[in-house]
């Protein structure tokens, strides 16, 4: 079976830049309340990195290569993740130690749930680019590909944690955010496998008609 052409996309009109731009100001808005007395500076400034070097890059974009709806929701819902981790750090966010003394686990789990949003959001994005810009449309090389592509990341994610912790010390700990476990890193990769696999499975046709209508010039 060929696979499909890439898919030509018309300029965004009023109603397909509405969505968008409310989501940047939420954005901008989380960071800026996160920004206010973080837990550990330093932390925070890792943590929300990633927001400071993709919002900028979509909206430069913009005109030239718009993003689906779908995919600026899970943007959108990521920063929040980091913004959030960022502030109190992964280890201290409320609602992760509300969770963990509600079902009695042995840590915080906000931590995981930031590693499965890590392959959940990611999974979409990689496979929007993939589609757009290569000869993958409609092969069943597509998901296989988005999926190793996030565990890439991951495994950069983990190389980056792991300089951090040899630069840093007992300083990098708020950012490593292992809590004792041993087997962290091993975990925070099988999360971001979880996270693409489950993503990919739920998103995938919803993704497609979007990227249609977005085609199509369609709202």
């Amino acid at each position: 079976m060929s696979a499909a052409p890439v898919l030509p996309v018309t300029r965004p009109g009023p109603r397909r830049t509405r969505l968008p731009a409310v989501l940047a100001g939420v954005v901008v808005a989380g960071v800026a309340v996160s920004a206010w007395g973080p837990a550990d500076r330093a932390t925070w400034l890792l943590e929300t990195f990633w927001i400071f070097l993709g919002l900028p890059l979509i909206v430069l974009m913009w005109r030239r290569f718009p993003l689906t709806g779908l995919l600026c929701v899970l943007l959108t819902a990521h920063a929040l993740v980091l913004a959030l981790g960022g502030h109190y750090t992964y280890a201290e966010v409320p609602a992760g130690d509300w969770v963990r003394d509600t079902f009695a686990l042995e840590r915080n789990p906000y931590d995981r749930f930031g590693h499965l949003m890590q392959g959940f959001v990611p999974a979409i994005l990689v496979r929007e680019l993939l589609v757009r810009t290569s000869p993958l449309r409609g092969s069943r090389w597509l998901a296989p590909l988005a999926v190793c592509a996030c565990l890439a990341f991951s495994a950069v994610f983990e190389m980056l944690e792991w300089a951090a912790a040899v630069i840093g010390g007992e300083a990098a700990d708020a950012f490593l955010a292992t809590q004792g476990d041993v087997w962290d890193t091993q975990w925070d990769m099988f999360c971001a496998l979880i996270g693409a696999v489950v993503s990919l499975t739920l998103l995938s046709r919803v993704h497609d008609r979007q990227l249609t209508a977005l085609a199509d010039g369609r709202p």
